[in-house]
């Protein structure tokens, strides 16, 4: 399929953001809407967007990726991902007016793209649908208990651990200190925030899981959450949703999809798990 790819700019309050449209010939009404995760710009890593935007484009599926202000070639100063709600609407609005044809748009982001999609999701009507990778949910509390379970006491049962330990290249003082510490952060507890249904998910006095979980109990559409195993990002996450009743009754009456890859890493970089990643997005986007 032809596919036409062109350099695209807009205005956020008085800075100028640029990004990548990549039209196809002949188009699906629903687009996907790349947000970048993390330090990086609309390219990713390893060229993950780039390949991404092109795999869907072929299918028949408008895309558009775009650096918020302070990344890659846009302007102004860099922003956490928490304060890129202007930057989303900014992008919504220039996809549909290059794309009239368009009636909703899938947002797909990773890592800390998925928590600002799932902040601004809710809030922007021509948003169906949510494909969210490895989402950022990262308290003190949380990533001590992922180290803890997912790699201190794994590594417990690996031969490469004792073989350093017996070899004498392997510092125990330093390593049960350190273990010492995380034990004390998994067990401190976070302040929860008084409920309040009808507060925003960007209330910065409650914590992140809980501002991402009040932001997909007021999402309408689809979602596809994708994880990797080899990913303590992705461990944080799952266990947090193992771990939390609210966080499991709502992923099943949103009627969630879950996809794990059990080897992948966090940015998924092999062709392999790229491939699997693309492949279901373009599943879900073609069908919700």
């Amino acid at each position: 399929m032809i596919v036409q790819e062109r350099a695209l700019r807009f205005r956020c309050q008085d800075e100028w953001l640029y990004g990548i449209l990549h039209q196809p010939q002949q188009l699906v009404a629903r687009g996907v809407l790349i947000v970048v995760g993390g330090p990086q710009y609309r390219a990713g890593s390893h060229r993950q967007f780039v390949l991404l935007a092109r795999y869907l484009a072929e299918r028949g599926i408008p895309v558009m990726r775009f650096d918020y202000r302070g990344m890659g070639d846009s302007d102004g100063t860099i922003r956490s991902f928490e304060h890129v709600g202007e930057d989303l609407t900014g992008a919504v609005d220039l996809f549909f007016e290059e794309c009239p044809f368009l009636k909703d748009i899938v947002i797909w982001g990773l890592c800390d793209a998925a928590s600002a999609a799932l902040f601004y999701a809710h809030q922007d009507q021509r948003v169906s649908g949510l494909v969210l990778l490895n989402p950022w949910v990262r308290t003190e509390q949380g990533i001590a208990k992922a180290y803890l379970k997912h790699y201190y006491l794994q590594r417990l049962f690996k031969l490469e651990f004792w073989k350093k330990l017996l070899g004498g290249k392997f510092n125990p003082v330093a390593s049960i200190r350190s273990l010492c510490e995380f034990g004390k952060s998994s067990l401190y507890m976070e302040p929860a925030a008084a409920e309040d249904d009808s507060s925003s998910s960007c209330n910065l006095m409650a914590s992140l899981p809980e501002r991402m979980l009040d932001g997909l109990k007021h999402f309408q559409g689809k979602v596809l959450i994708i994880t990797s195993g080899s990913d303590l990002t992705a461990r944080e996450f799952l266990d947090l949703i193992h771990s939390s009743a609210d966080w499991q009754k709502t992923t099943e009456a949103k009627q969630v999809e879950f996809f794990h890859i059990e080897n992948a890493n966090h940015t998924f970089s092999t062709c392999e798990w790229r491939n699997q990643v693309a492949e279901q997005t373009g599943i879900r986007v073609l069908s919700w």
